[in-house]
Parts: C-alpha cells; sequence; structure tokens
C-alpha cells in the first residue's frame, strides 16, 4: 500500500476563501501534500480538477463541495460531498434527501465540523451539526483545524494570540465528538473518520496592519487525512481520483495532526490466522488475531475496543496486542508539543467480526 497525504476542506474565492485553486494548488506542493480537496459552499467547480507539477513535485487538486441550507438561520448541518460529479446543493434543506442523493449520484458524503461551537468573540455563531437522525452517510470529519480556534478563543485576547501564534491552537478532536463517533460504531455503523482543515487563508486589515490569516501553507501542515492506495498517483486525472476517493470511502485512512512531527508512516494492522486486515477493514474473529501498531517515533498511545481503553503506553513506536473478542479496535497517539499534551494520530477501526 502507498501512503499518501490528503488535505480536504478548504474554500476559495467562490465562497468565503481568498484564493484561488491556483494558489491552494502552489501552496500544497511547498508543503509537501500529495492531494487537495476543494470544498466550496454551495457550488461546485469541478473544472478547477487537475494536476499541479513543478520539476519532480505535483499535487492532485480534486473539488467536491460544503452543502449547507443557507436560508436555515442559524446555520447547521453543512455536509462535505465528494466524486458526486453533480452539483446537488438543491437538496441542501434536507439533510436526508441530500445525502440519499449523493449516494445515488456515486459520491460520498461526511457530517461536517459537527461539534462546531459559537465563539461570541470574533462574532461567529455555531455551525454544528444537528440532524443525527440521518442515515447512509460515509462518516463524519473528527478534527476540524479552523473550527478549533473558535473553541480555543474564550476572549478576543485568545484569539488575538492565535491569530499571530496558531501553532498553539491544535490539542485534538473534540471530546464529545470522540464519544459519539464511538457510540455510532457500537451501533454497527461503518462511519469513516477524516480530517480537514477548513482552511481559508482569510485576510484581516486595520489601519496600517493587514495580514493573512491562517494561510493554506500553514493549514497544509497541521491536521491532514493519511489515507492508503494499492498503487502510487500515476499521474492521470481519472484513475488517481477513483483511487482516492474508493481508499476514503473504504477508510484505508488515519486523522493525523502533521504540525508537531510527520504522522508518515503510522501502521495499526489485523494479522489472523489466513488473512491480515488494515484500518477500515472487516477481519474474523476466529482462533486469534495480533493488532500491531508501529508509530513513526516514541509517543504516548492507546488501544481502544468499542470506545473503551484497553491497552496504554507513554513512550514506545511500536506495539502488539493479542485478542480473541470481535469488536470495534482503534488507536489514538498524543506527543508533547509547546508546552501540552497534543493529540497526533487518529486511527480508523479495524472491525473484528464474530
Amino acid at each position: 500500500m502507498h501512503e499518501l497525504i490528503v488535505n480536504l476542506h478548504m474554500h476559495t474565492r467562490y465562497s468565503d476563501g481568498t484564493g484561488s485553486h491556483s494558489d491552494i494548488g502552489q501552496a500544497a506542493m511547498r508543503a509537501g501534500v500529495d492531494v487537495v480537496i476543494v470544498t466550496d459552499h454551495n457550488v461546485l467547480v469541478e473544472e478547477a480538477q487537475r494536476y499541479f507539477r513543478d520539476g519532480k513535485q505535483r499535487c492532485l487538486l480534486l473539488v467536491g463541495e460544503e452543502i449547507h441550507d443557507q436560508a436555515r438561520q442559524p446555520q447547521k448541518n453543512h455536509l462535505l460531498v465528494f466524486n458526486a460529479q453533480r452539483e446537488l446543493a438543491t437538496f441542501a434543506d434536507e439533510p436526508q434527501i441530500l445525502i440519499d442523493n449523493v449516494r445515488r449520484a456515486g459520491g460520498l458524503s461526511f457530517l461536517a465540523h459537527p461539534t462546531d461551537a459559537a465563539c461570541p468573540p470574533i462574532g461567529e455563531t455555531a455551525i454544528d451539526w444537528v440532524d443525527w437522525q440521518v442515515q447512509g452517510y460515509n462518516g463524519i470529519e473528527l478534527w476540524n483545524g479552523f473550527s478549533e480556534l473558535k473553541t480555543r478563543s474564550l476572549t478576543i485576547f485568545h484569539a488575538l494570540f492565535y491569530l499571530f501564534f496558531p501553532q498553539f491552537i491544535g490539542h485534538g478532536p473534540d471530546s464529545s465528538l470522540l464519544e459519539r463517533w464511538d457510540s455510532l460504531l457500537n451501533q454497527g455503523r461503518r462511519l469513516v473518520a477524516i480530517g480537514g482543515s477548513d482552511a481559508h487563508a482569510l485576510h484581516i486589515s486595520k489601519g496600517p496592519l493587514k495580514r493573512t490569516v491562517f494561510p493554506y501553507e500553514w493549514h497544509f501542515q497541521t491536521v491532514n487525512t493519511h489515507i492508503f492506495t494499492p498503487n502510487p498517483l500515476t499521474g492521470q486525472l481519472e484513475e488517481d481520483t477513483r483511487m482516492v476517493y474508493e481508499s476514503l470511502a473504504a477508510g484505508h485512512c488515519f486523522v493525523a495532526y502533521d504540525l508537531p512531527a510527520s504522522t508518515r508512516g503510522f501502521r495499526f494492522s489485523a494479522q489472523g490466522r489466513e488473512k491480515s486486515a488494515m484500518m477500515g477493514d472487516e477481519i474474523s474473529a476466529e482462533g486469534s488475531l495480533t493488532l500491531q501498531v508501529r508509530l513513526p517515533q516514541n509517543a504516548e498511545g492507546r488501544l481502544l475496543k468499542d470506545g473503551k481503553v484497553i491497552r496504554q503506553w507513554n513512550s514506545q513506536e511500536a506495539i502488539s496486542h493479542i485478542t480473541t473478542q470481535p469488536g470495534v479496535y482503534r488507536v489514538e497517539t498524543y506527543l508533547n508539543f509547546l508546552g501540552r499534551r497534543r493529540g497526533w494520530i487518529f486511527s480508523n477501526p479495524i472491525y473484528v467480526r464474530e
């Protein structure tokens, strides 16, 4: 399998971002990102999909959409839509109907920033997901880089601090969202977790002060989704697009915070008598299984089964765990960075069945 760094959920001048698709492609190459997925609000700009190349460097830019009911106040229920290949914003007022139409179109849907809280100091309202009765979506945005700014900005002074020192923002996914994800998984749902930057490259201007806060390139070095594909990127747009989306749909991926240290090289797998499995896969518990975790460097970690911690370690690079018990197994890891314990890697589950 081949590991690719994907940064998804971002905006251009077609909605509320400030850059162009070209700006994003160039920034992604500078940051070493392999794939970016642009998701402007309620507008699909598919003709912008292409490869960006600079010598041996290249980045695949894909275009999805962030769909929400613009007539609803306050705003709720934003949905990330990938690979639908048609405009579906006309269904935004009914989340279940929208999700059904995404599926019929062969696309993927992910609940965007499900626990996005209000932030009065900077005039931002809550745009969380509230319709939890919906079915048929592919997964959730477990960690949203821009939403976390709102969570951390308790006062205007916090917000100003983070504007100038954004490296202090990232702590990890919202704990209540992790609990909800585990609860849904325990109900037998297969839901893929992704991490999104929600990059806008915002311009601020106050008198002589002009600044781009959270530029695209900075976002691309923070919250990413690492995916595993059967083959490396070929440079062929149609073939590589299909491969990227198939890996996301299968859950062959993990959520990463690449700012403290590169997460490239993380692996979580299961080995049975005659079969092996990776993140997103199902495997039988017959006999016994060896769950294996490999980290890029020593870190604190936890192995969870059905949302409960069954194994912890403080500073290890690799661990193994033998089990005969069916359940939903996933991994969380943490690093100390800038004086705080911060989330580093959050795997998708391996589903161990009877």
